[in-house]
């Protein structure tokens, strides 16, 4: 543990005195949240104008409001909550996935400039050094997550949230999603090796993570070719696990809460096996 809290502590460090990087980690999601949450604004289309609804018989009216209710709980999970809200809670786990992405960076960059040679001499375990590294990325995503939800809440987030200890499992699906993901990437890079190639792997990530997941649309209105796709992404568990703790209250699906944070634990696990495992056999054959 002393190793793994000494390399963990150095990341968070070098992360700390870099405020510029944990600002520009925060603009793309603030972008996102802006041009998706309030300019496209899907809320706004199940939204009955008052002067027709003035002009509508009273039980028409009930029946009308009981429609865009349902579509509204279909697609956003209760008709309590907005579009706005819907992504806000998406681009949380989203900037733990860019977060994670580019943790594979610091192997790249202690390996260009002589670092890693030092620790791969050192009497510390190799295993020691990702999973520092995995941690360090991890606490980094749990910081960067809350601030955009608070950035969220100031721009018109409206939360419903359930039970303390769900949403102690939403704060424990970022930790389990960052370790799943950063293990990953450290796992590619330290196979990759070159810097450039660690860039062009992160990049092809990205995208395509996030727009098979439920961070801007629901899965039920996916084409039916992506929506197994998003079942495997670890990034949909994590959003749903979010929603479920922080926007539906009492009405959250316990099953599937529980199904979503039981993926991603055994997600994280497998990942951070496949990540000592890659340093025992890659650090080691460059000792």
């Amino acid at each position: 543990m002393g190793e793994i809290s000494a390399i963990m502590g150095r990341e968070l460090r070098k992360w700390v005195r870099s405020p510029p990087l944990l600002l520009m980690a925060l603009i793309q999601p603030l972008f996102w949240m802006g041009l998706y949450g309030k300019a496209f604004n899907l809320t706004g289309l199940f939204t009955v104008p008052e002067d027709v609804l003035r002009n509508l018989p009273p039980e028409s009216t009930r029946v009308v409001a009981s429609l865009f209710n349902q579509v509204a709980s279909r697609l956003f999970g209760s008709p309590e909550t907005d579009y706005f809200s819907f992504v806000a809670t998406g681009m949380t786990s989203v900037i733990v996935l860019f977060v994670s992405v580019f943790s594979g960076m610091s192997i790249a960059w202690d390996r260009r400039l002589g670092f890693l040679n030092k620790l791969l001499v050192a009497p510390i375990r190799r295993s020691s050094i990702v999973l520092g590294k995995v941690l360090a990325a991890s606490v980094r995503a749990l910081v960067q997550a809350t601030m955009v939800l608070l950035m969220g809440l100031a721009l018109g987030v409206k939360l419903n949230p359930a039970s303390p200890l769900l949403v102690a499992g939403a704060i424990a699906s970022i930790f389990l999603l960052a370790v799943s993901l950063s293990s990953l990437v450290i796992a590619l890079t330290l196979r990759l090796k070159s810097w450039e190639y660690h860039m062009a792997v992160a990049n092809l990530l990205n995208l395509p993570l996030m727009f098979t997941s439920t961070a801007l649309y629901p899965q039920s209105i996916m084409p039916d070719w992506m929506k197994p796709l998003a079942t495997l992404n670890p990034l949909t568990h994590a959003i749903e696990v979010l929603r479920g703790a922080l926007l539906y209250g009492n009405s959250v699906d316990l099953a599937s809460f529980q199904f979503h944070l039981a993926y991603l634990s055994v997600f994280a696990i497998l990942a951070a096996g496949l990540g000592s495992y890659a340093a025992n056999r890659y650090l080691s054959a460059e000792r």
